[in-house]
């Protein structure tokens, strides 16, 4: 059987786009592999009608209701690869089926790579945090830090005063004057001794210790890890890649289509900004792109 499109992911970026192609009538095959980005995170936040729901309850829902379209089916597994084939797509999965579409939406998300410091990685999602939208309302009020890796950190450190009293972690990354004093205009400090370790009953966080054996009073970190592809997808069918702030990302046009004709990319994989509302977005985007293109293609 030949699919009009297959969706690879299943969380907000996939089943947004599986709910455009289904109301289109579109046969879908939705493959995921059930490990969404943000699955260490106990609540979604600033996504508009599910603020503080948890994000498996999220997409638990969003699944019931792509269900009670007859032209959607759900693959659970891992899409392992994936090749054109007589003017469509084949997607081989980890039990060693074979599935095909005419059209792919790769949906397939980022892995975070995060700084190797001890006692970061037990509290991601918790206490460490990567973004003051999802998270920051929930640390207000709070002794919190930034751990910096980059010049985004240095804007983001400005930032977070909103939330609560601020300590940047500089971890070696110089600052040049002017940005020294719009930190100071915003009562942030500035720590120079780089952190080598957070402290605290996990998950929970009481502190940073520096490489001069000091300890710093922190109760919350945000810190922007490094991103890589979360599946081999894009680069196997040839997509190109642009740079991103944090690492590759698929390059799409206005509706999410890619360099290869027929294939679409949505969600953290193909932009910039991560947030659960864009993402959801960019899915629809996809949907209808790929919908449009079964059409006027």
């Amino acid at each position: 059987m030949t699919h009009d499109a297959i969706v690879v992911g299943g969380s907000f970026a996939g089943l947004s786009a599986a709910m455009q192609l289904a109301r289109a009538r579109r046969d879908v095959l939705v493959v995921d592999a059930g490990l969404p980005r943000n699955r260490f995170a106990d609540a979604s936040h600033g996504f508009l009608g599910q603020d503080g729901r948890a994000p498996f309850d999220i997409l638990r829902e969003a699944r019931r209701q792509l269900g009670a379209y007859p032209t959607v089916a759900f693959v659970e597994g891992e899409a392992r690869d994936a090749w054109t084939e007589d003017g469509g797509f084949s997607v081989a999965l980890n039990d060693g089926r074979t599935v095909r579409g005419r059209r792919l939406v790769l949906a397939t998300g980022v892995a975070d790579q995060l700084p190797d410091i001890p006692g970061l990685k037990p509290r991601w999602g918790a206490t460490v945090l990567h973004c003051p939208y999802c998270h920051g309302y929930e640390a207000r009020d709070r002794r919190l830090g930034v751990l910096a890796s980059g010049a985004m950190d240095l804007h983001k450190a400005q930032m977070i005063p909103d939330w609560g009293p601020t300590i940047l972690f500089s971890q070696g990354l110089p600052i040049d004057a002017e940005t020294r004093d719009r930190l100071a205009a915003r009562g942030v400090a500035i720590e120079e001794v780089p952190v080598v370790e957070l402290l605290g009953d996990e998950p929970d966080l009481s502190g940073a210790r520096l490489a001069d054996g000091r300890v710093v009073a922190i109760e919350a970190i945000f810190a922007s890890p490094t991103v890589r592809m979360a599946s081999p997808l894009a680069q196997r069918l040839g997509c190109a890649f642009e740079d991103g702030p944090l690492g590759p990302l698929i390059a799409v046009d206005d509706w999410k289509a890619t360099s290869v004709a027929g294939v679409f990319a949505a969600g953290d994989a193909a932009r910039a900004n991560h947030n659960a509302t864009l993402a959801s977005a960019d899915g629809v985007l996809a949907g209808v792109g790929a919908h449009r293109s079964l059409i006027f293609d």
